[in-house]
């Protein structure tokens, strides 16, 4: 998801507040929410990176200098989790060098996924992740959109086993794709799911949220902001002052923190290139989270505009 003019203009309110963020304490020193992997037992920050879109500007000197800046930000406020795809044109190779010019790849959490089809060229384009991604060891590999997903996690079992990957998971972007989803985390072989779950496409919370508790897989979702038109439904509206005073300061972090306020979500993966906008999505991880009343309130308001 691109950064739009409607979230800017949101944000403009709280330039002053959101520049002190940037140059000042970042999210981990205010007690960051940190999630575990059920499987494991090791937590992530709740929030994380996605890169689609915003990351593929090999490019573009001043969109990679944009993404470079993002990436300090967003680490030196508390995040680790960075997700791509070799869909995702040059991400995963602007991710690598990032990371690297950085000096940051040991504070990060990389997923990445498969997305093609025939054992072979899963391999091949497995091993072309990794090498992009400039790492020797994954942490997570995805079978993106459920694309010959049985060769893969036949694979990524093998991986897994030799310690090449860390975890395996499935993603999905769309409601169609919940009942496959539901299926692969019952069935035990998957230790992520990452799903599509937002006051935009809330679906996922009708089964498949409750499934991957009781499978005690994880759940990294993606589309918190329905690429952006969350925002074009809130321009011109002030956040409401009964939610800033449960710590939602943002639209973003309203949003997010209704994602967060399920106890199923392990991670969300907002893309931006926007250092400004990392550090306000990072802000979603500080204070309190809303409890079931109050994501039942979040939703009619939000329902209502």
């Amino acid at each position: 998801m691109r950064s739009r003019p409607s979230r800017r203009d949101l944000l403009r309110t709280g330039a002053a507040a959101l520049g002190a963020l940037l140059m000042g304490t970042p999210a981990r020193g205010q007690g960051a929410l940190e999630r575990p992997i059920p499987r494991s037992g090791e937590t992530l920050p709740a929030v994380g990176l996605g890169t689609w879109q915003v990351f593929d500007v090999a490019g573009d000197a001043r969109e990679l200098g944009q993404a470079r800046e993002t990436l300090r930000v967003f680490v030196e406020g508390g995040g680790r989790v960075i997700d791509s795809s070799p869909m995702y044109g040059s991400s995963e190779t602007v991710t690598g060098q990032l990371a690297a010019e950085l000096g940051v790849p040991s504070r990060l959490f990389v997923a990445t996924k498969v997305w093609t089809s025939g054992k072979q060229a899963g391999i091949r384009q497995m091993e072309d992740s990794m090498r992009k991604l400039r790492v020797e060891r994954l942490d997570l590999m995805q079978v993106h959109n459920l694309v010959d997903v049985q060769t893969h996690l036949a694979t990524l079992a093998d991986w897994r086993a030799a310690g090449r990957v860390r975890y395996v998971g499935v993603t999905h972007y769309h409601a169609g794709g919940h009942a496959e989803l539901e299926r692969f985390a019952r069935r035990g072989d998957v230790d992520f799911v990452q799903v599509n779950y937002s006051l935009a496409e809330p679906e996922a919370d009708a089964r498949l949220l409750g499934a991957c508790a009781e499978a005690r897989v994880a759940v990294i979702v993606n589309r918190p902001f329905a690429e952006g038109a969350m925002f074009g439904r809130v321009k011109g509206r002030a956040v409401p002052e009964w939610a800033r005073e449960a710590g939602c300061a943002s639209w973003a972090q309203y949003f997010l923190k209704w994602i967060l306020g399920h106890p199923a979500v392990t991670c969300v993966i907002p893309g931006t290139r926007n250092p400004r906008h990392v550090a306000d999505n990072l802000e979603a991880m500080a204070g309190p989270l809303p409890d079931a009343a109050m994501r039942r309130r979040m939703s009619e308001h939000f329902g209502s505009l």
